[in-house]
C-alpha cells in the first residue's frame, strides 16, 4: 500500500511539474515587431465586407496605426521591420486583394505612442472619392529620369510614383501599379527610385494635393523657392504647390496644378 501511495504521489508531483513547465512556456510574452505587423494585417482583413455575388469590399481608405513603443530601442526595431520590403501597405493590399477586394486605394499612417492597453491600435476612416474627371488637374513633367512620357496630366484622387509600371510579389501577384513609372533598365537616376517610392493624393481635403513617401530607399523631398522640404515616411505628407519639384532619389518631376471653380 505504501508503495502504491508513493507511486501515486510521485505521479502527482510529475504531473504538476509538467503542467507548471508548460504554463511557463505558453505564457504570453512581448510580441516581436514582425508578429505585431502580421497582427495589424489580420486586424485590417477583419474589416472586409461582403458586397454580394461573391464579391468583397474594404470600406475604408484611411488607416491610422498606433504602435506602443516607449523607448528609442523599440522604435528602432519597429522602423527596421516597417522599412523592409514588402512594406506594411503592400502587405495589407496583398491580403485584401487575396480576399477578393478590388480597386484598393489606401493611405496608411504609422505613429508610435509611449503607452497603450495593447501592442497596437488601429483607427479606420473613409474620405469621399473624387469625381472623375473634375475641374482640377495635376500635371507632372519629368525633369530628371526616364519614363514612358515626358508629361502626365491627372484628375484622379491617387497617383503612384515609382520604378516599373507594375510591382509584383515573389509569386508574380500584382500589388501596385505606378502611374508615373521610371524605366527599370534606364540606369541612374532611375535606379534611385524605389518600386513603391511615393504617392500623391487628393482625398483628405478637396482641391489639395499632398505628396507621401512610401518608405522609399533613397527618400522623397520637395524643392520650393530654393529650399528642400523633406517628406519622411509616416508623416502627414507635404502639400504641393504649382512650381514645386518632386525629388525621388535622384529623379525629379515638376508640378503644375490647374484649379477650377468647383471642388475636387
Amino acid at each position: 500500500m505504501d508503495i502504491l501511495r508513493n507511486l501515486r504521489r510521485l505521479e502527482s508531483t510529475l504531473t504538476r511539474t509538467v503542467h507548471d513547465a508548460t504554463q511557463k512556456l505558453t505564457l504570453p510574452g512581448p510580441r516581436e515587431p514582425l508578429e505585431i505587423l502580421h497582427a495589424v494585417v489580420e486586424a485590417v482583413e477583419k474589416r472586409i465586407e461582403p458586397a454580394g455575388r461573391g464579391k468583397y469590399v474594404f470600406p475604408f481608405n484611411q488607416i491610422a496605426v498606433f504602435i506602443a513603443a516607449d523607448s528609442r530601442e523599440k522604435r528602432a526595431r519597429f522602423d527596421a521591420v516597417l522599412e523592409s520590403k514588402p512594406s506594411l501597405e503592400d502587405r495589407i493590399i496583398e491580403r485584401l486583394q487575396a480576399s477578393g477586394c478590388e480597386s484598393i486605394i489606401l493611405n496608411i499612417n504609422t505613429t508610435y505612442v509611449d503607452s497603450s492597453d495593447s501592442d497596437f491600435n488601429i483607427e479606420f476612416d473613409r474620405f469621399p472619392s473624387l469625381p472623375q474627371p473634375g475641374p482640377h488637374s495635376l500635371k507632372l513633367a519629368v525633369v530628371h529620369g526616364m519614363t514612358e512620357n515626358a508629361d502626365y496630366v491627372f484628375t484622379t484622387s491617387r497617383i503612384n510614383l515609382g520604378r516599373c509600371s507594375e510591382v509584383r510579389d515573389g509569386r508574380n501577384r500584382l500589388i501596385r501599379t505606378n502611374h508615373v513609372a521610371f524605366a527599370e533598365s534606364a540606369g541612374e537616376p532611375n535606379l534611385t527610385v524605389s518600386r513603391n517610392h511615393a504617392h500623391i493624393d487628393c482625398t483628405a481635403n478637396p482641391g489639395e494635393y499632398r505628396l507621401w513617401d512610401d518608405r522609399s530607399a533613397h527618400g522623397t523631398s520637395v524643392q520650393r523657392n530654393g529650399q528642400t522640404i523633406s517628406v519622411p515616411p509616416g508623416s502627414r505628407g507635404v502639400r504641393l504647390q504649382s512650381g514645386d519639384k518632386i525629388v525621388l532619389g535622384e529623379a525629379c518631376l515638376r508640378v503644375e496644378i490647374a484649379r477650377g471653380e468647383s471642388k475636387c
